[in-house]
């Protein structure tokens, strides 16, 4: 069953800190993964259809706001007990197959997917140069086997303007995607 962002972390909020390990066994922290001109964080998985679905457009529009100055992570939350292809040896498979050029972290504790307030892969934090929220939400309006092929244009869209020192529309839309997979208590 298909799960909607919660949108909770409020526009403006500072981006939570984290010190994640990347799948070639470096440390990642929020400082580190931000560009000078701000920081995407993207919760993701390698499992997910709606993952799937985005992952080369997400990988193309990485790339082309890096070269722009925009840094990223990728993390992963979900539970590898019970999705253990979610876990950090398939994660480095994945980054290659896809061709991330981000680091792509996995959040074992879960403590990070808490922190942003994620619910669901993808789910999408665009941070500014000073590291405050400007956009989260979703990437664009497609979803798996609608024959439409993923653009990434509201993301983008968020992109773009924060590149270009102009105001981020406010009219952002939640992610629907699976769910993070919460371990049990």
């Amino acid at each position: 069953m298909a799960e909607q962002s919660t949108m909770k972390m409020a526009l403006g909020t500072p981006a939570p800190n984290f010190s994640l390990t990347d799948t070639d066994a470096n440390t990642i922290t929020t400082s580190a993964a931000a560009g000078p001109r701000g920081l995407l964080v993207a919760f993701i998985c390698n499992h997910c259809p709606y993952v799937k679905h985005v992952q080369h457009a997400l990988a193309q529009v990485v790339a082309e706001f890096q070269a722009l100055g925009v840094g990223a992570v990728g993390i992963s939350s979900n539970d590898v007990e019970t999705h253990p292809e979610d876990g950090p040896e398939m994660m480095a498979k994945e980054k290659a197959d896809v061709g991330y050029s981000f680091p792509y972290v996995y959040d074992e504790t879960q403590e990070v997917a808490r922190a942003y307030g994620a619910a669901c892969t993808p789910d999408f934090f665009l941070f500014d140069g000073d590291l405050l929220l400007v956009y989260r939400g979703r990437m664009d309006a497609t979803r798996p086997n609608s024959g439409d092929k993923a653009t990434g244009d509201e993301l983008r869209a968020a992109l773009q303007a924060l590149v270009q020192g102009t105001e981020v529309s406010t009219d952002q839309r939640p992610s629907v995607g699976c769910s993070i997979k919460w371990k049990s208590a």
